[in-house]
């Protein structure tokens, strides 16, 4: 039996299914490692994990250090001293953390202790053996990226799918988020927008990847022949399209439900969010983040005019200040 053959529903019991076995083999491998949380703190057995610096010749700047999380070589990049802050990319194709956050982690670096991670299935972290992908596998890789790491507890930045897999961190373990920031967010219900559907349908070519850029920013001069080329080559990479293209199959809306999993528990987190949204966002609609407003117990919500999907592009300068101001006013 082929997926193909599944209804809809069943097609994504056997994701979760299926994403859930990894989780726990994946737990096991990192107890194997040496990975094993104790009471708060992290155990260490006689295995040393696997932590690399590129040594090749980089002109790529999205590929920074490498290390294993969660069965797989990550790739993150690192800056900065103080509190742990952890960049979580989104869900476009041919997205990377440096393609999301370049702009943010100088700025952040300059008081907190910036990470920012591919997350499974995108950039330049090793595909899995098998292209099951969903909220949990990526909510695990997380975690297993902040033990591999040494960060015990941290603050998140999560930007559309990854403010998701942020909300869902906070909700499953609590005592590891510090303060939310979550930009675009998905995370609770809303019928699936036409530009949503579009970057999840994605097929590879310049002119479609130019097409999704439109959709994601509301500035013109963003829209560009060299970013679409930039974008499309990193979603034409050895075996990145066949793993886009499972994570997201149609009816679309399944996905979108997915990643509102934990959306009856949101009420119950009490880290301080802040939340952004971009008025004439065109693929998650802002419906969402007012709903998150009225959810979320210790929350604030900035809505930026004349934004698109990329708040931490379009508005950088201003994101950022606003951002190292809540992650750092404790200080």
């Amino acid at each position: 039996m082929t997926f193909a053959l599944f209804p809809a529903y069943r097609f994504q019991q056997y994701k979760e299914q299926s994403c859930l076995a990894i989780v726990g083999a994946a737990r096991q491998v990192s107890e194997n490692l040496g990975y094993i949380a104790v009471r708060g703190h992290r155990k260490k057995n006689s295995v040393r994990s696997e932590r690399y610096c590129m040594t090749t010749e980089q002109k790529i700047p999205e590929i920074g250090k490498s290390i294993r999380a969660f069965g797989v070589l990550t790739n993150y990049h690192e800056a900065g001293s103080g509190k742990a802050v952890i960049l979580i990319h989104g869900s476009g194709p041919g997205v990377s953390a440096w393609s999301n956050w370049r702009l943010a982690i100088p700025y952040l670096a300059e008081r907190l202790h910036a990470f920012a991670y591919d997350q499974l299935g995108f950039g330049y972290t090793e595909l899995p053996a098998q292209h099951v992908y969903g909220l949990e596998c990526w909510t695990e890789h997380l975690f297993r990226f902040m033990d591999a790491v040494g960060v015990e507890r941290a603050h998140l930045i999560g930007n559309s799918m990854g403010a998701a897999v942020a909300l869902a961190a906070a909700v499953l373990h609590p005592e590891r988020v510090d303060k939310l920031v979550l930009m675009g967010a998905m995370g609770v219900h809303f019928p699936i927008t036409a530009g949503l559907d579009a970057v999840w349908g994605y097929m590879p070519s310049v002119d479609n990847m130019k097409h999704l850029i439109d959709i994601f920013a509301y500035d013109r001069t963003l829209v560009t022949d060299t970013l679409a080329e930039q974008r499309y080559r990193a979603s034409i990479r050895p075996g990145m399209q066949e793993a886009f293209s499972s994570m997201f199959p149609a009816p679309r809306q399944q996905g979108v439900d997915a990643m509102a999993r934990y959306e009856d528990r949101l009420s119950a987190i009490q880290a301080p969010a802040l939340v952004f949204h971009g008025r004439e966002d065109r693929v998650i609609p802002l419906s969402t983040s007012q709903k998150l407003l009225t959810l979320l117990p210790n929350v604030q919500l900035h809505i930026f005019g004349h934004c698109g999907h990329w708040t931490q592009t379009e508005h950088a300068a201003a994101f950022n200040r606003i951002v190292r101001d809540f992650l750092t006013d404790e200080e």
